[in-house]
């Protein structure tokens, strides 16, 4: 694609326009465990966060199969008919998802001048959002909080469509969303079948966030962050 061509650019979330910590341990729980106490949980914070972990892991493992998204109400809902004995209410699950989120999210980390790039670049192109994520509301609360939510005209998440990428309905489905054809579209993320050959399959321009060189693919479709993108839109190609 030339860049003369480009009217959409699609962004991945998590490693792309923010750094997180992926961990389900690592940043400490310790509310999390507290709601579950109240409602009548029997495991300790080590069993706890053991029982979560290998709940994700689970789920994790079936979506690989099919790239069928699960949500944060399953994981919730199948830890704590693990940890509680008797019924739990839809609310208090919700209660528990709202805790859980907040507390895992100590590991995003919000990146220096993604704000400004995102301004400069709505000026010239429709941008979206097209993420994987387990909650709906997460990764629009954090364009909020970063206070880049109007530079984007869609935000996507697998969640809302039940699929995530690289399956080919998340890619349709964003495009139709910012109203984008496929041959004018510029995907950016960080992880290679979700956010470059299955955007690249999809009949997409794809650049892949590649600082260490993992990857075997064109250095031209390769950037260090996704600062560099402004760069690489004034080339010949993409």
């Amino acid at each position: 694609m030339s860049r003369t061509d480009l009217r959409t650019i699609l962004f991945d979330f998590f490693g792309t326009l923010v750094d997180y910590n992926p961990s389900r341990t690592g940043q400490g729980f310790p509310e999390t465990h507290r709601i579950i106490g109240e409602m009548g949980g029997h495991l300790s914070y080590e069993e706890f966060v053991a029982v979560w972990d290998r709940t994700f892991s689970e789920y994790e493992r079936r979506t690989a199969l099919d790239d069928r998204e699960f949500s944060m109400t399953d994981v919730a809902t199948s830890v704590l008919a693990a940890a509680v004995d008797g019924p739990v209410r839809a609310d208090e699950i919700e209660a528990l998802i709202e805790v859980y989120l907040a507390e895992w999210s100590a590991g995003v980390r919000y990146l220096d001048d993604v704000a400004p790039l995102l301004a400069d670049l709505s000026g010239d192109y429709r941008l979206g959002v097209l993420t994987n994520t387990h909650s709906a509301g997460l990764v629009p609360g954090h364009l909020a909080a970063m206070g880049v939510a109007s530079e984007f005209a869609a935000v996507v998440t697998s969640v809302e469509l039940g699929w995530r990428k690289p399956h080919p309905t998340a890619y349709v489905s964003a495009l139709r969303a910012l109203d984008a054809d496929a041959s004018t579209t510029l995907f950016v993320g960080d992880t290679l079948d979700a956010d470059y050959l299955g955007p690249r399959a999809g009949g997409l321009c794809a650049l892949l966030i590649d600082p260490l060189r993992r990857h075997d693919i064109p250095d031209h479709h390769r950037i260090d962050s996704v600062l560099d993108v402004p760069e690489r839109l004034s080339g010949d190609r993409l």
